[in-house]
Formats: C-alpha cells, structure tokens, sequence
C-alpha cells in the first residue's frame, strides 16, 4: 500500500486538545486487503484520552479496494457507457468510547471512503487527486470544528 502510516502520528488540533501525538504499532487486520495499526501511547494533553486495550480499542485501518473493477466496454451502437463500477480506498478509525458510568465502552467509527469511478485512476488522475487534496485539507483544518460538531450537533 501506498498510504505510508508512520508512527508517531501528530493529531490534527481539537478543543481541549495540546499537541495530541499517537504511537502505533502494527496490529493484526481482520483483512488482508487491510493495514491496521493501533494506539499504544499518547502525546501531548489530551485528558480523559485512552490508549488502545482489548476491550476499549484504539486503532487505524487503511484498505485497498476488495474486488478492484475495471471499466467495462462501452455500448458497441452509442459508444456510451452504462453502470461504471467504483473501487473503494478506506481509512477507518475505531476508538472504544464510554457513554455513561459503569458500562465497557462501545466503539465509536470515524470513516474515510475514496470512492473512484473504475478507469478515472488512469484517464483523469489529476482530478481524482484534487478531490482527495481538498478533502484531505479542509477536514484537516478544520479539524477541531469537525470534532466540535460531533460532540454538539452544530455545523
């Protein structure tokens, strides 16, 4: 794969949060299509903030696309194409988070999909990498205001 997750990873800012770090070590995926690694230690201030465990899980996941399709052949009349196929490129986060006292905490998902349309990764490249870089930049900064809007339910 060509997602380079490299530990530490340096956290994206969030309120309450002082430069928030997260040491990884590789961990076992559920899927060989999957790279997946898990949080063993913390940086910065981040109170309250849990490191991975068994039971309250910690860990980042990057997956290539399961079945990867190719552009099918156009109508031989029209030269149109009917039902392009998509390949799949996730990141998924899953952190074990308490709702209430005396319970194990549930796990809580924050996903990432990539969804290209089959032969756009050769034909239109630059623009696929356009889509990923504004993504990509405006979910980092605004990152404390996405985390704000989770916690309040406030765009």
């Amino acid at each position: 794969m060509t997602i380079p997750v490299t530990s530490p990873v340096t956290g994206g800012a969030q309120t309450g949060f002082t430069s928030p770090t997260y040491t990884l070590v590789a961990d076992k995926s559920i899927d060989v299509n999957s790279t997946q690694y898990a949080v063993t230690a913390l940086g910065g201030t981040q109170t309250g903030v849990r490191a991975s465990a068994v039971s309250d899980p910690f860990t980042i996941a990057v997956s290539k696309p399961k079945n990867p399709r190719a552009l099918p052949s156009p109508n031989p009349i029209t030269g149109k194409y009917g039902d392009v196929p998509f390949n799949r490129t996730s990141i998924v986060v899953r952190k074990g988070m308490n709702f209430a006292a005396n319970n194990a905490p549930l796990i809580g998902y924050v996903r990432v999909y990539i969804d290209v349309p089959a032969g756009a990764d050769a034909y239109d490249a630059a623009n696929v990498r356009a889509a990923i870089s504004l993504a990509i930049g405006e979910l980092s900064a605004q990152s404390a205001g996405v985390g704000d809007s989770a916690c309040t339910g406030v765009i």
